[in-house]
């Protein structure tokens, strides 16, 4: 136990506070997910108001999910908190999309049960591998995360005709690439972990 007045050991004073802008950020998507959902399935998802008010908080708490990394590694306020609830937002948030979507009958049932299982699988499995490493986000993750947004936000939207087709198509398209990513990553995971047993065992 360090004496009154003695200044902090050099890890702590070099760690930065959880009450920051990031994770203000992070909370704030959270809150954001209950106001979406309900917006979204009200009135089972036919009142055009509401489908475009979703929309827009929706498109707003994805605003914040791209902030909150960019401000956290520019003013070096990486948090153990933000590394937990940033992506349990994000998947909370997404994950709310796909299932309202499937809820009001707009978007298939077995979409959903494998893009949902495939992002809440890898992310746990990330959280009980991290003692081997940590697997940063690769580019086909991104796109991934870039397909789904974009397929979300115009299937969100009340509206038909080509614009509804692109986002059937774009949808498509993000499934193919969660999937694919999804294999990688478990590739990943498995090297990453044989590697850190080898070293151990060496």
């Amino acid at each position: 136990m360090s004496e009154p007045g003695a200044a902090p050991p050099p890890g702590d004073a070099a760690r930065p506070s959880n009450w920051n802008l990031p994770n203000a950020l992070t909370v704030a998507r959270i809150l954001m997910v209950p106001v979406f959902a309900w917006l979204l399935l009200a009135g089972g998802g036919t009142s055009p108001v509401l489908r475009w008010s979703a929309l827009a908080v929706f498109i707003i708490a994805m605003i914040t999910d791209s902030l909150d990394g960019k401000i956290a590694r520019a003013r070096g306020l990486i948090t153990d908190f933000g590394k937990i609830a940033d992506p349990i937002a994000d998947k909370a948030l997404t994950g709310m999309a796909f299932i309202g979507l499937s809820l009001v009958g707009d978007l298939w049932w077995w979409v959903t049960i494998v893009v949902l299982a495939r992002e809440w699988g890898i992310t746990l499995m990330r959280f009980a591998i991290i003692r081997y490493g940590v697997m940063p986000a690769g580019r086909g993750g991104k796109l991934k995360t870039v397909l789904q947004t974009v397929a979300l936000s115009i299937l969100i939207a009340p509206a038909g005709g080509l614009l509804h087709a692109l986002g059937v198509v774009t949808m498509a398209t993000a499934v193919i690439v969660t999937v694919v990513t999804g294999a990688d990553y478990l590739r990943q995971a498995r090297d990453l972990v044989r590697a850190s047993r080898a070293r151990r065992g060496a």
